[in-house]
Order: C-alpha cells, then sequence, then structure tokens
C-alpha cells in the first residue's frame, strides 16, 4: 500500500480539507439537491411534464457517472487543480443554460452538461483528492467530506426555497449559477494540488491499471454486490413516504420520517469509523450489507408504532451513510491509491447509473407485487445476497 507524500504543513492540510468540504457543500446543494427542490415550481411555471423535468436532471446523473470514466483519469494524470476548477466552471454554465431554457429539449441539454460538471465537481472526484493527498490515513478525511456532503440538503433546501419565494425558478438557477461560480472556482484553484508527488510502492508489483483490474473476478463480484447494495438500500429508503404512509402515517409524518432518514445518513458516516478497517476489505462490506438487509427487512415487517417505524428509518439511513464511504474506499483497499482515479472512475459508473434509476425501481416493484412493504421485503433479500456476495470481494 502506497504513502501519502506531503509538503505542506498540518495547519495547511486541515485547511485544505475544509475547503475541499466546503466546495462538496456547495456544489452538491446546487448541482443537485437544489432541482429536487424546484422540479415542482419548474413544472407548474413553464408546463412541462414534471416526469420530462425529473428524467432530464437523471439524464444529467447518466452522464455524470459515464465522464466519471475520463474524469477519474484525468485526476490521475494531471491533479485536481485545473480539472475540478474547469468542472465548477463548466457547472455554473449547464445551469445559465437551464435558467434561460426556451423549451424541454434545451433544458435537457443544460443537464447534460450539467452532468460533465458533477463527475469533475462531486464525490468521486472529491473521494479521489482525499484518497491520493492521505493515502493509508483516508479515512478519518473522507469521513469530514461526506459528513460535510451531507449537509449540503440542509443547507440549500431552504435557501433554494426561500429564493423561488421570492423570484421565479429562472431567476433562482441564475442566482444559483453565480453563487456556484463565485465560491467553487476560486475555492478549488486555490486550495488543490496542480499535481500529484510521486507516490511510493512498498511493494514489488507494478501498480494496478483499469484494464488490469477489471479482467479480474474479484472487480466484477465487487461492482455486483455493490449495485445489488444500491439497488436495494435507494430503492426503499427513497421510497419511505408511501410505505410509512401504506403503515397508517400521515403524509406529514411520513415526510418527517424521510427527512430523518437523511439525518441517519450523518449518524451512519461517524459509524463507519468503527467498521472493521485493516483487516480484510470485504469485511466492511459484508457488515454493511447485512446490516441494510437487517433494517429493511424490519422496514417491510413491522406494522408500527409510527416512533419505531422512524427509529428503524433513520438506522436505515446510517447504513446508507456508511455505504457511500465503503464504496469510496473500496478500491484504495484492494488496488492501492496509484490509479485510483481511473480505477474508481470506472468502478463507480454502473453504480451511480443504477442510482439514478432508483427512484423509479422501488414504485415500480411496490407496483407489480402490490405494496411498498412488499418491495421493501425484495430489497432486503437483494440486500442478503449482497452480503453474501461480498465474500467474494
Amino acid at each position: 500500500m502506497s504513502q501519502p507524500v506531503r509538503a505542506d504543513t498540518r495547519r495547511s492540510t486541515r485547511l485544505r480539507l475544509a475547503a475541499l468540504s466546503v466546495g462538496q457543500v456547495v456544489s452538491w446543494g446546487i448541482l443537485y439537491y437544489a432541482m429536487i427542490v424546484a422540479a415542482p415550481e419548474v413544472a407548474r411555471e413553464t408546463g412541462w411534464p414534471l416526469v420530462a423535468i425529473t428524467a432530464s436532471f437523471s439524464a444529467g446523473l447518466i452522464v455524470s457517472a459515464l465522464a466519471g470514466v475520463v474524469t477519474g483519469r484525468l485526476l490521475d494524470e494531471r491533479g485536481p487543480r485545473l480539472v475540478m476548477t474547469v468542472g465548477s466552471a463548466v457547472g455554473a454554465s449547464g445551469l445559465i443554460v437551464v435558467a434561460l431554457a426556451p423549451n424541454l429539449v434545451v433544458f435537457v441539454a443544460g443537464w447534460i452538461v450539467c452532468g460533465f460538471a458533477q463527475s469533475a465537481v462531486l464525490y468521486q472526484a472529491a473521494f479521489t483528492v482525499i484518497t491520493r493527498r492521505y493515502g493509508d490515513a483516508r479515512q478519518t478525511p473522507l469521513t469530514i467530506l461526506t459528513l460535510a456532503g451531507g449537509l449540503a440538503s440542509t443547507v440549500f433546501a431552504p435557501i433554494v426555497a426561500a429564493l423561488l419565494s421570492t423570484l421565479d425558478w429562472r431567476s433562482t438557477f441564475l442566482v444559483l449559477a453565480a453563487l456556484l461560480a463565485v465560491v467553487t472556482i476560486p475555492l478549488h484553484w486555490a486550495t488543490l494540488e496542480r499535481s500529484w508527488p510521486s507516490v511510493i510502492e512498498h511493494h514489488p508489483h507494478p501498480p494496478h491499471t483499469v484494464s488490469s483490474v477489471i479482467r479480474t473476478r474479484r472487480f466484477w463480484m465487487l461492482e455486483i454486490t455493490m449495485i445489488a447494495l444500491t439497488v436495494a438500500l435507494f430503492s426503499a429508503t427513497l421510497a419511505a413516504v408511501p410505505l410509512f404512509m401504506e403503515k397508517g402515517l400521515t403524509f406529514e409524518f411520513a415526510a418527517l420520517a424521510l427527512g430523518l432518514i437523511g439525518a441517519g445518513q450523518v449518524v451512519g458516516r461517524v459509524l463507519f469509523l468503527v467498521l472493521p478497517h485493516g483487516t480484510r476489505p470485504w469485511t466492511p462490506v459484508a457488515v454493511v450489507c447485512a446490516l441494510a438487509a437487517l433494517t429493511l427487512g424490519l422496514l417491510a415487517v413491522v406494522p408500527g408504532p409510527p416512533w419505531l417505524l422512524v427509529l428503524i428509518g433513520i438506522a436505515a439511513g446510517a447504513v446508507r451513510g456508511a455505504h457511500t464511504l465503503v464504496q469510496a474506499s473500496a478500491v484504495a483497499d484492494r488496488w492501492g491509491t496509484r490509479n485510483y482515479g481511473s480505477i474508481n472512475g470506472a468502478f463507480a459508473a454502473p453504480i451511480t447509473i443504477a442510482a439514478a434509476l432508483t427512484p423509479a425501481i422501488g414504485p415500480a416493484v411496490a407496483l407489480g407485487l402490490g405494496s411498498y412493504a412488499a418491495m421493501a421485503a425484495v430489497m432486503a433479500v437483494l440486500a442478503l445476497a449482497a452480503a453474501v456476495s461480498a465474500r467474494a470481494t
């Protein structure tokens, strides 16, 4: 395993981690959560179908997943400063296209541009920075980074709602585009590495590459396991409102419970630090899969009372929070930090696409089975299967 080469002082490194974390809050808040909040208002003001608007956003996420393969390679080869700074500029430009779109076609094009930006500024890019910067000491910085990212919805949902209450949606997105540019462009340029220092390998084997890794059974078992876990966790938790209403909760209480599931992710990211590390790399994956199977199974079979359902939902949210960090660590735990960006880009792309489809998967399975409880049970079985396959990763 490689060791990080650091020329900065400890204080400088802390400041750079803080800057990267602030960049994640702003980037996630504007390039991801803003559209989730604003979509109904966009539909109301334009007359465009809400399904088409959300599909446009999902198209951007899929583009982000595909572009992440190339972005990861660029991060490895050129360092993060230029890549993430350009990503911020592209994101602001895409939001301007979205805001000024005269029709749905241009609106979709704007989100596709934003998808390229997302691949360069959101978690996958930031995970590469953390992994290359800290090497074996990456666990705590990764946790801090994702804790900050988890605050994005808390910070920006009310900001976007306030803007929409005083401005139309187009003006709101122009303001958000300006904010993204003003905050993240200078932040990325001033605090990110221009290039990576030489990495010293402490074993005689040649470094892993994308082509060598993707030919292994281990890579594909890990890919299948993480896709199954992602589909199970996201499909069930994103459908928490109809699931809880089916069990007798009011819409308002179910919506509150959904928000608490999001808060649970923060708890899970802290608890990730106590998961077994430094042993067999499949162990944290298997533990998270098993916990996902347990919490989703409880969501399926427990009828109430409401407070117990909320607690189970928070536990499922905590597992989802730990899932983010398990995915972030999976590549480096198995194949080292050299070429992490390239390998992780290829690894994360199918998982990101699967995650983009989960808002539709959960309701579709529930419709086919006749209830959201049955859907949650199926997702629990899928997570359990992932726990079994994790042994092969």
